[in-house]
């Protein structure tokens, strides 16, 4: 029997629940099992619960029929806990190093009382933390074992469920079960407070209570936060049968009363509209039970008088009072940012008046640089299956030029954008429109991205200042908040955006449309890209694509490209691709001049360099990703990768060698790399085993129809992204290179067949 079960409730936490279970998992305690429940959630919960549990025995995965609930979900999670201790956790919520060794200490101390509370710290989206108010109290407890009667004032303590653990026995013996609908650990945590006879407390800061953006399921306003008052009915009915707790009845109404309160304040709990109806059955539930004697806290006894009169006039009133001067400041400030921008405001807002139209799509990449990446796979789908939809692109007027022929733009910043971005129904973008851009209610904004997520992204980034330098997080929120739909290319990349950027958008689990060319390309498609890259019949075209660093200036390689060059051969054509965001680099043309290495950074279309390349060389850049689609070689060179995590932090290890995290071999310095070149090992049999698992964890959804599946569920009604597709196997959508360099040990290039004869070390 295990000294603590954790019961973790898992719906909708898929970007938080991989991090809940390893802080369990990982605590220095061990003695212990976690009944894992996932509540039937749509998105990837019970794969990463199972997931877990594959690798560890103490995880006890549970899998609900039907969505029931939290309260449910918890019930089912007791019903399989065999520990001495319970402990529920929400998904998305995380446990402090130590915390359960420290909470077994103050347990053996104590002689196994019936409840022992513990403290927590808020963990917000924005990064910011605060303690809890609570330390005080817990502290004042000592080693002291007492009952709420005798000491009524830890009835204050935050009525939640994941701030204490709860001796089994005593559990189930009094038959405790969370009640359907939200505020249920408020009922339950009183309840089992009122009950117990041993209560223990500890000021160990143990719980990691997160404060999502959106997600919660007290964060949306609704019927259900009405339940409120059935649950505190509830308690009140547990008063009545019990009459020595008389005591605490006072106390526990003002507790009551002031959760009321709280929710009425706050829209994301109750709606302006909903408010005067919240309000007369709060004032209802106020007049039954008041208690004899019973006395307003101090600075809130206006608010209780209201309740008590059942007056929302005179509650409104105070509250424009008290808000007046708050109010004004705001308004002024207001009107000075209007005045700044008035001119294209009021022009933009006259185009805004006008009917959107609903054939109109606007699409933008990279910050206007042409006719790119997802959203131009999704465009050209469009035209294909959805030619009534017209496809405007915001483009800036020096790639005017290299606009394919037919394809209708619009400058940013000018005029033609406000009045065609205020009239489009469809907003399509693989970074953000700008600031002042403003959603328009029936107009659908969907964000492409451009990458699988290897290194830190969105508000993960507040962690790393380099990351982080010029970057407003504000108004990162307001663009992420225009969003309706988001891609995901696999479920890694979905646990990621919803943490990262948390908004109400739903997710688009079709794989990347900018990758369907690379699953339906043919030989033809292959040889025309070589061709038009200048790549020699007979050679192996080696793509090397570093990535931006954010604590280095300008283009400098990692590799000496001259050396690399000349140790691969005369057989071999090394196509270089500096990243986006540095201007063309002088050191990089020269090698090109001298016929070293083929500079390609200027090259409009990723895809193509991809299509052409018989082998990728990259550091952390996410075109790895893309570029397994294909399941050609691929070999990472990590020189830098301490200083690289550490300056912006990745999701994974992407050097561990494990099968899923390591796409290929790997060199950490120049020599190393060569030799995984002249040694055969950059396409040897274990290099394709590496890059199959590689793969299967990352390009599942790459069938070559994201683009089609985004189309038909955007333009044409058609939703036909409910079930993530399922990609085809290695075999049948591999791409040849014209070489032959091909997974699951296909033929090699002749030139590579004697490894130690095809890359002479000529340094």
């Amino acid at each position: 029997m295990p000294r603590f079960s954790i019961v973790i409730a898992a719906y909708r936490v898929q970007g938080y629940l991989q991090a809940c279970l390893d802080s369990v998992l990982t605590q220095s305690f061990h003695d212990v099992e976690v009944v894992a429940v996932d509540d039937r959630s749509p998105d990837h919960c019970g794969a990463i619960i199972d997931a877990c549990a594959a690798r560890d025995s103490r995880v006890v995965p549970v899998h609900l029929p039907v969505n029931s609930g939290p309260g449910r979900a918890r019930n089912a999670g007791v019903e399989r806990a065999s520990g001495d201790y319970l402990l529920f956790l929400d998904g998305d919520d995380t446990l402090a190093p130590g915390t359960l060794e420290g909470l077994a200490e103050r347990l053996a101390l104590n002689e196994d009382p019936d409840i022992l509370y513990f403290n927590h710290v808020r963990t917000y989206w924005s990064g910011r933390s605060t303690p809890s108010v609570f330390g005080e109290l817990l502290n004042s407890a000592g080693t002291d074992v007492f009952s709420v009667l005798e000491r009524p004032e830890f009835l204050r303590i935050f009525a939640m469920s994941s701030n204490r653990v709860y001796r089994r026995a005593f559990y189930t013996e009094h038959g405790f079960s969370f009640s359907e609908g939200i505020y249920e650990d408020a009922l339950l945590s009183y309840l089992t407070m009122l009950t117990a006879r041993r209560i223990a407390c500890v000021d160990l800061v143990g719980l990691e209570y997160r404060q999502r953006r959106v997600g919660a399921s007290t964060g949306s306003p609704g019927e259900k936060h009405f339940v409120i008052f059935d649950q505190y009915a509830r308690l009140f009915a547990f008063l009545d049968e019990h009459p020595h707790l008389n005591p605490v009845r006072c106390l526990l109404f003002e507790r009551a009363v002031s959760h009321f309160l709280f929710c009425l304040d706050r829209r994301s709990r109750v709606a302006p509209g909903d408010r005067p109806r919240f309000f007369r059955r709060a004032a209802s539930w106020y007049r039954i039970h008041l208690p004899d004697g019973f006395t307003p806290p101090a600075g809130a006894e206006w608010r209780f008088a209201a309740l008590a009169r059942g007056s929302f006039a005179r509650y409104r009133e105070h509250e424009r009072a008290t808000r007046a001067v708050a109010g004004a400041r705001k308004a002024k400030r207001m009107a000075r940012a209007a005045l700044a921008v008035r001119g294209k405001r009021a022009l933009y807002r006259a185009h805004r008046r006008r009917p959107a139209d609903p054939n109109l799509a606007v699409y933008s990449a990279y910050w206007g640089r042409g006719v790119l990446c997802n959203p131009a796979a999704i465009y050209y789908k469009a035209r294909e299956l959805a030619p009534h939809i017209h496809g405007v692109w915001v483009v800036k007027k020096s790639e005017i030029g290299s606009l394919p022929e037919g394809v209708d733009y619009v400058i940013a910043g000018t005029r033609d954008f406000y009045r065609t971005v205020a009239r489009a129904t469809y907003l399509i973008n693989n970074v953000n429109f700008p600031n002042d851009v403003v959603k328009r209610p029936g107009t659908v904004h969907l964000q492409t991205f451009h990458g699988t997520p290897l290194k830190c992204m969105g508000l993960d980034q507040q962690r790393y200042p380099a990351a982080a330098a010029g970057m407003s997080f504000g108004n990162l929120l307001k663009r992420i908040d225009r969003w309706d739909f988001a891609l995901s290319s696999n479920p890694h990349s979905s646990e990621v955006w919803e943490r990262v950027y948390p908004a109400s958008y739903r997710l688009l689990e079709c794989g990347y449309p900018r990758n369907d060319v690379l699953v339906s390309a043919t030989a033809d498609d292959v040889r025309r890209a070589r061709a038009a890259l200048g790549v020699p019949d007979g050679h192996t075209a080696v793509l090397y694509t570093p990535t931006i660093r954010d604590y280095q200036k300008g283009f400098t390689p990692r590799l000496d490209l001259e050396r690399v060059s000349r140790a691969l051969g005369p057989g071999t054509t090394l196509l270089v691709r500096a990243h986006y965001s540095y201007r063309p680099s002088a050191a990089l043309r020269e090698l090109d001049e001298a016929g070293l290495v083929r500079d390609v950074s200027s090259h409009p279309r990723v895809e193509e360099l991809c299509l052409a390349a018989d082998a990728l060389i990259t550091d952390y850049s996410s075109i790895m990703f893309d570029y397994a689609v294909l399941d050609r070689p691929i070999v990472i060179y990590a020189d830098d990768w301490d200083a690289y995590r550490a300056a912006r932090g990745v999701y994974f290890d992407l050097l561990s060698g494990r099968p899923g995290d390591t796409p290929g071999p790997v060199a950490r310095t120049l020599d190393e790399l060569i030799a995984v070149f002249r040694d055969g090992r950059w396409c040897d049999a274990e290099a394709a085993a590496l890059r199959a698992a590689f793969r299967d964890r990352f390009c599942p959804y790459d069938d070559g129809h994201a683009a089609e599946r985004v189309v038909r569920t955007l333009m044409l009604g058609e939703d036909v992204t409910a079930q993530p597709p399922l990609a085809q196997r290695p075999e049948s959508r591999t791409v040849p290179s014209l070489q032959g360099v091909r997974a699951h040990g296909g033929t090699l290039p002749p030139h590579a067949a004697q490894p130690t004869r095809a890359f002479p070390d000529r340094d």
